[in-house]
């Protein structure tokens, strides 16, 4: 069993993970104990990605997204990965809503590169955005890894990739791979912790590692319970408990 000491340390670093390469620590008031033992590699593998058949994206680009989605989210000794909770499902389905495709933004110009108060001014919408990132991020692996893709570089490589990608420094053509990295990001952030009827969140593994109790009608007696893990499993919108 782990100390607690050790415990923290494997918290904290996957939130890290969850919050952005360089981001701060994820949930910092839920109870630490209320994580659940968990193994590397349970469920769906990131080659597999879940076996969910995408329809908005094409065959090449599911693959880089699945890998991308494996290191962003890994799976490990905590929680489980982004793969095998459904992230890649989560993203194809999303990527098909009035939201994905710009239906509800203002896409008229001028556009322009704005500093970061006044929000993304560009003209790609955001399926736009993860699709030519995408197929970026691949055609600039092919040039500098002799043929290979993303999928197919080792994971330290790709982890390398995406920390390039994150501070701007990869250099990728028709798109800024800060702008592609800051979106693929949060939307993979979303898919993990999103209620499961949107396709992530398989089971409600997400909830069930930090502690959250999902749906339920009432738990306001453990609100300002600090020094315990909430005793109930989650419960999510249709019902279902965890």
């Amino acid at each position: 069993m782990s100390s607690p000491d050790e415990t923290n340390a494997a918290l904290q670093s996957r939130r890290r993970i969850l919050l952005g390469l360089t981001m701060a620590p994820l949930a910092a008031a839920l109870p630490l104990a209320a994580t659940a033992t968990h193994k590397p590699g349970d469920g769906a593998t990131a080659e597999s990605g879940a076996g969910y058949k995408p329809n908005f994206f094409k065959d090449v680009e599911w693959t880089c997204m699945v890998a991308i989605c494996d290191r962003l989210i890994p799976s490990d000794d905590v929680g489980p990965g982004a793969v095998e909770t459904g992230v890649p499902e989560f993203l194809d389905r999303h990527m098909q809503t009035p939201y994905a495709n710009g239906a509800i933004w203002y896409m008229q110009g001028p556009f322009l590169e704005a500093p970061p108060e006044f929000g993304y001014q560009g003209r790609l919408t955001l399926r736009d955005i993860i699709r030519v990132g995408l197929n970026a991020i691949d055609a600039h692996c092919r040039k500098t890894f002799d043929g290979k893709t993303f999928a197919q570089l080792e994971h330290t490589q790709q982890e390398e990739l995406l920390k390039a990608a994150e501070s701007g420094k990869l250099k990728l053509e028709d798109i800024s791979s800060k702008l592609f990295f800051t979106n693929i990001l949060n939307e993979v952030k979303n898919g993990y912790f999103a209620d499961p009827r949107y396709g992530g969140n398989r089971g409600m593994a997400a909830w069930k590692m930090i502690g959250y109790p999902g749906m339920r009608a009432d738990y306001l007696d453990w609100i300002t319970v600090r020094d315990k893990p909430y005793p109930l499993p989650p419960v999510d919108l249709s019902g279902k408990r965890g």
